[in-house]
């Protein structure tokens, strides 16, 4: 059990508060925070929660770091120094809101398209996350963002697939005999996952992990299929010639529950063993024996995870996946099937509109900026086809200088002098460095929230354990105030957090149970899809879908494939995995984690890295065409032949020339929902010099 103490003060009365992990993590795990007065004394799972079960991974743990750590923001602050800098003055949030709402006022008055919100997954929560900010946006008429910067092929590839993000339940893979684990490095990001494959292994399950990567994940399973990034639908196609050739079909529920089975078929014949192993860099046995595995193994499960989306093929990729439970009637059985995102089936207890407001728009309809490719935009000009140049950005749950491809550009974009931009957050990170304002936000244990999950059929709450340390206030507090000041007199912007989460769900949720224990499961069938029933307009899973090509392998932007000239020069394929003990940019200036990361590593195998002359623990620069990253080497068995891996994701200033692996990653966008394609991305690696 995972659990974290501070001092105790004896005579203080003992208290347990619930809590939920806010973080971009399959898992959410339900927490239990133990108090004596207002000290926290533990912090551990919730081992009633039947995923958490009591335990929480090393990062989360530690929480209690983070809402202490001596470098918290705990005032508003406003720059002094040049941005970037990080030189900033305190002033009272009087001061700082009256001076953010004149400025975005003026702005507003030309063009509120002008003004731009950018966040993500810092909170995967309802009420921090997209409630009163979503209300504040859309009363001032702002740009929207699409918030692709994770999972929005695997996710529209799903959509497509099933009609929602569904899939099976986790306990049930416990039960499963076979689990591919798809582009996951589960021990590091799906822990929970991880002791159901145990469980599961432990009964006589066969494990194989499909990953460019010897992870520690794979290291354990019984089988590593180690292909080349971005080769994952030539895989699926592989092994569906297989199961068709082999005979290893379930004819009725094909015929049943799926549409567009003929055409697929053709397809599928098209990509015997031979021409999948060429394109994915195995052996053609390797092709033939995953197959015979998944077509002659009951019940068969697959845990997909977005790594291996993060290229431009990876919509086409989820899709053919996703088709082969399909294929061999794995949903029948409640431990068969596929898990890729369990978020769809909130739905049915989510209450967006009331929470977000959409109709503050009033029938206006703002330009969307994919904010994958906030390097492009922050530097546009304007134009008649982008609009009006951005002029402000508030950031909040985010860290883009720091997480967003192709960095020098998003780095040039956030240093212009005529940009005005305020950043919600805990600590002076890469992109507070560069803000005109720094607000500072209350952490997961000092304010109110609700938790849906993308890896569970679980509802969790958030309730505060703590008071906000300092002047801190949460992001819908920051929010409802700044529409204060500008004069957004609407009664929606009067919500407290508290009934901003009680808002958030729809009124059949019993809130008071959900206070009282902390998590609510879902009413789902155990095994979804048994009988079809998916969520598209037929109820049948689909090969075929109106208005989109037949699902087929898509070549990286970058790769010898398609860009033969480019990988002459850069020769070897980079994925970016997380480093085990952060999560995105999240964890990285906790002391205690960062001491066991050590610095900036890349992984090379070894042939690569004779063949350069170079030697385990140099210094090496790893280049192309837009800049070069410096960081430590290790020569690993952990990387195949013509793949390097560039752990993050580590702030920039942290690293050894000011950069990080997004140094090298582009603003190429992937097949499907417009994701960027951090892991299609070609390099080569040489000896820096050594230092006098």
């Amino acid at each position: 059990m995972s659990d974290q103490t501070t001092a105790t003060h004896p005579a203080a009365a003992v208290r347990v508060v619930h809590a939920a992990c806010p973080h971009d993590c399959p898992d959410t795990c339900a927490i239990r925070v133990t108090l004596e007065g207002e000290r926290v004394v533990r912090l551990q799972g919730d081992p009633d929660h039947p995923t958490t079960h009591g335990a929480l991974c090393t990062k989360v743990s530690r929480y209690v770091e983070r809402v202490t750590h001596p470098e918290r923001v705990l005032q508003p602050l406003r720059r002094v120094g040049a941005k970037g800098e990080g030189r900033f003055e305190p002033v009272s949030w009087d001061e700082a809101l009256s001076d953010i709402a004149g400025r975005l006022k003026a702005i507003a008055a030309r063009d509120p398209e002008a003004i731009l919100p950018y966040s993500y997954a810092g909170t995967m929560g309802l009420v921090q996350g997209e409630s009163m900010a979503s209300r504040f946006w859309h009363r001032l008429g702002a740009s929207r963002l699409d918030r692709t910067i994770c999972a929005a092929a695997g996710g529209e590839g799903l959509l497509q697939t099933y009609g929602a993000k569904m899939g099976m339940h986790l306990e049930h893979f416990a039960e499963s005999r076979l689990i591919l684990i798809w582009g996951s490095n589960s021990i590091a990001s799906n822990l929970h996952f991880w002791t159901y494959a145990q469980a599961a292994k432990r009964n006589g399950a066969k494990l194989i992990a499909i990953d460019p990567r010897r992870s520690e994940t794979a290291e354990k399973c019984h089988q590593h299929i180690a292909l080349m990034p971005g080769t994952d639908g030539a895989l699926a196609l592989g092994l569906m010639h297989e199961l068709i050739v082999n005979d290893w079909l379930d004819h009725d529920y094909l015929a049943k529950h799926v549409e567009g089975w003929p055409e697929l078929r053709e397809r599928a014949l098209q990509w015997p063993p031979e021409r999948a192993a060429e394109t994915c860099g195995l052996a053609a046995d390797e092709v033939r024996g995953l197959a015979r595995d998944y077509g002659t193994t009951a019940p068969a499960a697959i845990r997909l995870n977005y790594g291996m989306q993060r290229v431009r093929g990876g919509g086409n990729a989820v899709r053919l996946i996703a088709l082969l439970p399909c294929l061999t009637g794995a949903w029948k059985h409640r431990a068969g099937g596929l898990l890729l995102s369990a978020s769809g089936w909130f739905k049915r207890v989510r209450n967006d509109a009331v929470l977000e407001r959409p109709d503050l728009l009033a029938g206006r309809q703002p330009r969307t900026i994919n904010m994958s490719t906030i390097g492009d935009d922050l530097l546009n000009p304007g134009s008649a086809a982008f609009g009006p140049k951005v002029e402000a950005v508030i950031v909040y749950n985010s860290n883009p200088v720091a997480v967003a491809p192709d960095s020098a550009k998003v780095v040039a974009g956030f240093q212009r002098e005529d940009l005005f931009t305020v950043v919600l957050e805990h600590f002076l990170t890469d992109t507070a460095d560069n803000a005109d304002y720094v607000l500072p936000a209350t952490t997961q244990l000092e304010h109110w929230d609700v938790h849906t999950s993308y890896g569970h059929t679980y509802l969790l709450i958030n309730e505060p354990a703590l008071a906000p340390a300092g002047e801190a206030r949460s992001n819908a507090e920051i929010f409802r105030q700044l529409a204060a000041k500008m004069g957004f007199d609407e009664p929606c912007f009067a919500d407290d957090d508290l009934t901003l989460a009680r808002q958030a769900l729809v009124p059949s949720v019993d809130f008071e149970r959900l206070r009282r224990d902390g998590w609510l499961k879902l009413d789902l069938p155990e095994a979804p899809f048994a009988e079809g029933g998916f969520a598209t307009p037929s109820g049948r899973a689909r090969a075929t879908v109106p208005g989109l090509p037949l699902p087929d392998f898509v070549p990286n932007h970058e790769s010898a494939r398609s860009t033969p000239e480019l990988a002459a020069r850069f020769p070897l394929a980079m994925i970016s995995p997380p480093a085990r003990n952060f999560l995105n940019s999240t964890f990285v200036n906790v002391k205690s984690l960062r001491a066991i990361e050590g610095e900036p590593l890349l992984e090379m195998h070894a042939g690569d890295a004779a063949a350069r002359g170079l030697a385990d623990g140099s210094m090496v620069k790893v280049f192309n065409d837009r800049g070069e990253h410096h960081c430590l080497l290790k020569v690993s068995p952990r990387a195949r032949p013509g793949v390097v891996h560039g752990l993050g994701v580590w702030w920039r200033k942290l690293g050894r020339n000011g950069t990080n692996v997004n140094q090298l990653t582009h603003q190429g966008l992937t097949d499907l929902g417009g994701g960027p394609s951090f892991y299609d991305c070609l390099v080569e690696v040489a000896a820096l010099p050594v230092a006098a």
